[in-house]
């Protein structure tokens, strides 16, 4: 794939540019290794201070920034300024917060260690993190992965999708207009060919990849071959279950906007909607009813609820698992048919009666396509919503006490929201199981992924 921000609203190439050659992959890595040893010794106030300071430059540039995600990957103009607002809460939260998180960590009251005057552990950056980042959330992912890297005294090499090349130059910009050192977060406008080169180099410490099975499947291989540790973030086929005892109007709500955030393009989206005999029949009919009102078109339009698809590709990899599925005897409640509009647009769509032979009853669709299940009791409901090889997220609506502990206990997820979609919080750890990946963004977890865990025993 080039690099180049083609409008997926219009389908128009607005600017290209050439992948960095070898000698300027290397001279950023040169420089990023160089300036790690000595930002590992810089305290957490003066990191603070900057992070602080690039969360006030994004907060000024919200209008400026929320334009061109919508430019490069076509999400609606009031979903962009969302997520930079979520960014700028992060960036703080890392800056306020990551000292005590990583303060060296003692054994717990009356856990003495024999013939030691003192124990704990403390956490040490690694040194220079590899990430690969997609494009559907293209300040976000980045952000959660570099405040705290950087807060941890890490420094980060970023290589992002290839479609949104702007947005990675602009988040190194940021960084270095904060304040940061120069080197100390440094985008890598590579190809996908030169990603491997770049994880072999003995300089670089650690990698995380947010994208596909595939992707990380090669991240992680190369990984461990060299010894080095990764954070894997991949798909995932989340289940969102509705028993007989759920406030219905709210959970349809929350199923719209679960399955079409984004445009429809989000690991953690509900895709698989489980509902119980008892309500399947209202729920569908609400639901159906509430996708097919949404209005798609032009993202900068504020009216716009669906904007375009990211890539043409994607959109024709959207219709050809919807096609796979109504060749197998799927039913077509809502949608269904890519848009004969300029751009990559394909309509929010409900399908019922899913079989375990459509690809869509296992594959991850990244568009706004819902797979609507009847189920016949709670036991069904787990089931169903484990059957996929992927555990990534899920979201469970029921007011049963019994019935929440039992989705807690029992769905194989990194997450587990009750009465709520699927998100995620600075404050929360952010992964999954299964195919989805392993190891955990935010909270102390992410912030320790890439620290040594030193220990330290004085006698």
């Amino acid at each position: 794939m080039a690099i180049a921000t083609i409008n997926p609203a219009t389908g128009e190439t607005v600017k290209s540019f050439e992948p960095m050659s070898e000698s300027e992959v290397q001279e950023r890595i040169r420089v990023a290794d160089a300036q790690w040893k000595q930002f590992r010794t810089v305290g957490f106030e003066q990191r603070a201070i900057w992070m602080r300071t690039a969360a006030d430059l994004l907060e000024a540039d919200i209008d400026q920034v929320a334009e061109l995600m919508t430019m490069e990957m076509g999400k609606t103009l009031t979903s962009a300024r969302g997520e930079a607002s979520k960014c700028v809460k992060g960036l703080r939260f890392y800056a306020d917060n990551a000292e005590a998180m990583l303060a060296d960590e003692a054994l717990p009251a009356g856990a003495g260690v024999v013939g030691a005057s003192r124990a704990y552990t403390r956490y040490e950056s690694l040194g220079v993190v590899l990430a690969v980042m997609p494009w559907n959330y293209p300040f976000w992912q980045v952000l959660r992965f570099a405040a705290p890297a950087l807060m941890s005294g890490n420094v980060g090499l970023l290589k992002h999708a290839s479609n949104v090349p702007q947005c990675a130059l602009y988040i190194q910009n940021l960084f270095e207009r904060s304040g940061f050192p120069e080197g100390c977060f440094q985008s890598l406008l590579i190809s996908s060919a030169q990603v491997e080169g770049v994880l072999r180099d003995p300089r670089v410490a650690a990698a995380t990849i947010t994208g596909s099975e595939w992707a990380g499947r090669s991240v992680a291989s190369i990984c461990g071959d060299e010894i080095k540790p990764s954070v894997l973030e991949l798909g995932g086929n989340d289940p969102f279950i509705v028993m007989p005892s759920a406030d219905l109007e709210s959970a349809v709500a929350t199923a719209v906007t679960a399955r079409t955030q984004n445009n429809g393009q989000s690991c953690i989206a509900a895709k698989r909607f489980l509902v119980h005999d008892a309500v399947y029949d209202q729920f569908t009919a609400r639901f159906v009813e509430a996708m097919s009102a949404l209005t798609v078109g032009d993202p900068l339009d504020e009216g716009t609820d669906v904007g375009p698809l990211a890539t043409a590709d994607g959109r024709d990899e959207v219709t050809e698992l919807v096609d796979d599925a109504i060749g197998k005897g799927a039913s077509i409640l809502c949608g269904g048919r890519s848009l004969d509009l300029d751009g990559w647009y394909f309509p929010p769509t409900v399908i019922a009666d899913i079989s375990p032979d459509m690809r869509v009853n296992d594959e991850e669709v990244f568009g706004p396509v819902a797979m609507l299940h009847r189920i016949a009791d709670i036991d069904d409901a787990i089931a169903v919503a484990n059957s996929t090889p992927f555990g990534l997220g899920s979201s469970a609506w029921t007011n049963s006490p019994a019935e929440q502990d039992r989705f807690i206990t029992e769905i194989a997820a990194g997450q587990v929201f009750i009465n709520a979609m699927t998100t995620s919080f600075p404050e929360l750890p952010f992964g999954g199981t299964k195919r989805s990946g392993y190891g955990r963004e935010l909270s102390y977890h992410g912030l320790r992924e890439f620290c040594n865990a030193k220990t330290v025993w004085v006698k």
